[in-house]
């Protein structure tokens, strides 16, 4: 399993420190937070100890805790345990709001909450080779039915497609802007929505026709990488270790999860599938599928692809694994990567 080092980023813990900005709240005040952990990190399904530190024995009548803004303990002494009960990994937030009189102080530091266990570990089996464009530099990749819609990047050359996937042949295909650099596609409802990359914006169409419906603008999120939906909602990734959620009505970012392992947080999270109730996604420039818990964040398996880049000629090192599509096909994906000369399907399954 040495391939999981080389999938797994050094993890970071830096707290942020600070006050919140209230009215009628003290900041200079000297209270701080103390944790069981002297790196404030803490597994998921674990108990973490809290204390406030109040180095110059200001009177304290109690404190309340929270996790991001959610209430979760109140005492009289200011020790409190912490528990993570939405299971949520990533940077969590812990609040303590300080009633002394009639004052209140508050005092907030982050902690790192990790997977509760390490993922599991998964090989693959090339069942079939179908041909694939070389000139696509594969964004992302769909089904619906018999047919794989396709998004291809790089400025002046990005497409939408829409292609007989047994014989590679693209049946329609609408240039994108020269100003536009294509990304991750999902479909759902018989439209088609499309990230750009850097514009700020997804573009929408109609399923059937490809024709340009609308457009929408990216919030928090840095940029467009890969898109995907559970049928209700849209996950999209933007080159970080978030995946962001979005209203299937008005594509606005409504929350995100964080991506991480039992021992580090993963970055460049990139194309997106959904697969039974998962996230699969591929990881920018490694050889490895990582399966997310779409509630919470924590990768609960890892795909090792490392050897799927030796059955095509690559041109460089910039035509990596980008492509996974589902059909509904138990444990069974279709995998390419840009420019790549084929789709490969594989059966997945788990290592004993």
């Amino acid at each position: 399993m040495n391939y999981f080092k080389t999938l797994f980023l050094p993890i970071s813990i830096a707290l942020l420190l600070g006050s919140c900005a209230e009215p009628n709240l003290k900041d200079e005040h000297g209270l701080n937070l103390n944790f069981s952990e002297a790196k404030a990190t803490m597994k998921a399904d674990a108990t973490m100890e809290v204390s406030l530190y109040n180095p110059n024995n200001k009177r304290v009548d109690s404190v309340a805790y929270f996790i991001d803004d959610v209430r979760f303990a109140a005492t009289a002494d200011g020790n409190a345990s912490i528990r993570i009960a939405d299971g949520k990994v990533g940077q969590r937030t812990i609040l303590a709001r300080v009633y002394s009189g009639e004052d209140r102080f508050v005092t907030q530091k982050n902690i790192t909450v990790l997977a509760a266990k390490a993922p599991k570990a998964y090989s693959y089996e090339i069942l079939e080779t179908y041909p694939h464009d070389t000139k696509a530099f594969t964004q992302g990749i769909e089904f619906v039915g018999d047919t794989l819609y396709e998004s291809t990047g790089q400025y002046g050359e990005s497409t939408l497609r829409k292609v007989d996937y047994k014989s590679g042949t693209v049946v329609n295909s609408i240039a994108l802007p020269g100003n536009q650099f294509g990304e991750g596609l999902t479909i759902k409802d018989n439209k088609i929505y499309q990230l750009t990359w850097q514009r700020g914006i997804g573009l929408i169409y109609d399923l059937d026709s490809m024709e340009k419906l609308d457009f929408f603008n990216y919030g928090d999120s840095r940029q467009g990488w890969g898109l995907c939906n559970d049928g209700k909602k849209i996950y999209k990734s933007d080159g970080s270790s978030r995946i962001w959620i979005l209203n299937p009505e008005t594509l606005m970012e409504e929350d995100y999860i964080e991506v991480y392992t039992h021992s580090a947080k993963i970055d460049n999270i990139n194309e997106l599938e959904f697969v039974d109730g998962k996230i699969y996604a591929n990881v920018w420039q490694r050889d490895a599928i990582a399966i997310i818990n779409p509630a919470t964040g924590a990768v609960e398996g890892v795909i090792n692809t490392r050897t799927l880049k030796d059955q095509v000629a690559q041109a460089s090192e910039d035509n990596v694994l980008n492509g996974i599509a589902y059909k509904g096909e138990p444990n069974t994906l279709y995998l390419t990567g840009k420019r790549w000369e084929k789709l490969f399907k594989v059966a997945i399954a788990e290592l004993q």
